[in-house]
């Protein structure tokens, strides 16, 4: 029986999630076409069984939300899961150019590195709020990472000359390859050494 490959191009044989604590949240089952359909939106967590290149393409569907709200408008990507997909194929296929490796290798590298282990938040004790610095759950780690990457290439492309899948496609690579110049990567570091001032 031969191997089922994602977009019927990529396999994930030898791809493997080095950061332990990721493990058990980041899915590397193949589908051919990474679509469950809002299926288990319901369930409690079930985001963690669903396959990582179905995630970012979800996240590049609200892709305009920043902080409870539109920073710019994402109609145009809403809803439309097919469009997102395509996308995401596009700028994998790219970035496997650049980088000669098995594209799901470098996206999987890229969460890992943009993914912060620490933030910040608010406590109010004796009616004063102070800043307090917590670990991030390895969800919300994921979760944080593919919208800082997404949110990274749509600020790179809307209403700019150079197109989304570039712009997605240059986010994975350099998060892949830590450089500062990846929105993720830059927002990561933000995070945590705000964390670390709140120590």
């Amino acid at each position: 029986m031969s191997e089922l490959k994602f977009f019927n191009r990529w396999g994930t044989e030898g791809v493997k999630v080095a950061d332990f604590g990721l493990q058990r949240y980041i899915t590397l089952d193949p589908k051919i076409i990474p679509k469950t359909g809002a299926r288990y939106a319901g369930n409690r967590f079930h985001k963690s069984q669903t396959f990582i290149v179905e995630r970012l393409a979800t996240k590049l569907m609200n892709s305009g939300h920043k902080s409870k709200k539109h920073f710019m408008s994402s109609g145009h990507n809403t809803g439309k899961k097919n469009k997102a997909l395509k996308i995401v194929e596009t700028a994998l296929a790219k970035a496997e150019l650049k980088i000669k490796q098995n594209p799901l290798a470098i996206l999987v590298r890229a969460v890992e590195n943009a993914a912060p282990r620490e933030e910040v938040i608010a406590i109010e004790y004796g009616g004063a709020r102070y800043p307090k610095a917590v670990d991030i759950s390895p969800q919300r780690r994921i979760d944080l990472a593919l919208r800082f990457m997404t949110q990274g290439a749509y600020l790179r492309s809307f209403n700019k000359k150079i197109k989304i899948v570039d712009a997605l496609a240059e986010e994975i690579v350099n998060a892949a390859q830590m450089s500062a110049k990846s929105n993720a990567i830059a927002k990561k570091r933000d995070i945590e050494r705000q964390a670390s001032s709140s120590k």
